[in-house]
């Protein structure tokens, strides 16, 4: 994080401030690793709140320099024609991941939109916002292909893809996540965009042991796979994915889908293509979904992969 790199990603912040989306949006993908010396670096656009987070700790030196560019950047003809009024430094390089906020008052909740749909986010709080960015395409594609179907969203976290579902017309979407406190920001969520709430269920188990519930409230037309690469004591990717394809014949119906995803650096889609393969070969690859542009990558490979099977 050299002073060059600092003065490129205030160029960079500055253009799309005064750009500034209408919805939440990643502004700056350093993970994507096209940026050297940027690579620890993301910011996201929480429309009015702008979050950056550090990957990696930096020098004392660095922190420092960083923090002093960040706040000249609030004081940017930029900054205050797009009506920004927060800034948040997250360091998620800490055990807490600690959130500061180098500018404007602390709030519990954030609302935020995405494609019309609204989300209530929870920056400071924990590691995770309460919506993964990147997965903004993977989202819209449910919304329209969940008219008048059965959903399954597996790992569903604060029920995103729910929430699109439902939008896009679901007959009954379940929603299944161990973190009951997820369900409940999940719950809001669908509260926040006027949601039949009838139409939607919330198990707060740990799957590997709740199937034969999962299975009753079956079949399903569309089920939605987005685990975490590791979640101590319950998931790890390389070694449990199977056993959830394993399962999915018996969960599907005759004209199911799934939507398939890891978030992992180090796995790319033959992964997912492989085990499908072995595990479930009744299911046919059909696509993978194109990650948002701000979230290019150097190796498509290390990006999001988020791909389409449906029975044969």
């Amino acid at each position: 994080m050299t002073p060059d790199a600092l003065h490129f990603l205030q160029q960079h912040l500055t253009r799309a401030l005064a750009a500034a989306p209408d919805e939440v949006r990643r502004l700056f993908h350093g993970r994507g690793r096209r940026w050297p010396g940027l690579e620890q670096i993301t910011v996201d656009w929480l429309q009015g709140s702008l979050l950056v987070a550090l990957f990696r700790e930096p020098l004392p030196e660095q922190l420092a320099a960083l923090e002093r560019m960040l706040l000249e950047l609030t004081r940017s003809d930029a900054w205050a024609a797009c009506g920004a009024h927060t800034l948040l430094l997250q360091q998620r390089y800490l055990p807490d991941s600690a959130t500061r906020w180098l500018l404007g008052t602390e709030v519990e909740h954030w609302p935020v939109s995405e494609d019309g749909l609204r989300f209530r986010l929870d920056p400071g709080r924990n590691q995770n916002i309460g919506l993964f960015l990147d997965m903004r395409h993977g989202r819209r594609w449910v919304r329209e292909h969940a008219g008048g179907r059965r959903v399954l969203n597996l790992f569903a976290y604060t029920c995103a893809f729910s929430v699109a579902a439902i939008a896009g017309g679901a007959e009954h979407v379940v929603n299944l996540d161990m973190a009951r406190a997820a369900l409940a920001r999940g719950r809001e969520n669908h509260r926040l965009n006027g949601h039949d709430l009838e139409k939607v269920s919330f198990l707060g188990h740990e799957l590997f042991r709740s199937w034969g519930k999962v299975r009753r409230l079956g079949p399903y037309d569309l089920v939605i796979i987005d685990p975490p690469s590791f979640q101590k004591g319950s998931f790890a990717l390389s070694r449990d994915y199977r056993k959830i394809l394993r399962r999915l014949p018996e969960l599907l119906s005759e004209q199911g889908q799934v939507l398939a995803c890891v978030n992992d650096p180090a796995t790319g889609t033959a992964f997912l293509l492989e085990c499908m393969a072995e595990e479930a070969p009744e299911l046919q690859f059909c696509q993978r979904l194109e990650n948002p542009p701000e979230f290019e990558d150097i190796d498509a490979e290390a990006g999001l992969k988020a791909m389409v099977f449906a029975r044969r």
